[in-house]
């Protein structure tokens, strides 16, 4: 594996915290999600709830 030295130019227009931003995002996305299921079965009389898109989780 060959090493190229980058030049000023394209050390400016490299973006390291792109990645570490959408896996932010997409995580807190997740543990939201798992909470309003969380909630929604704890709340529920019968241990079972339906989110929008026809989701079904049941407490067994």
């Amino acid at each position: 594996m060959t090493r190229v030295q980058l030049t000023e130019k394209e050390l400016d227009e490299f973006k390291v915290g792109d990645p570490f931003t959408l896996t932010t995002v997409l995580a807190v996305l997740a543990v939201a999600v798992m909470t309003v299921i969380v909630y929604k079965l704890f709340t529920s009389n019968e241990g079972k709830t339906v989110v929008p898109g026809g989701w079904t989780f049941q407490w067994k």
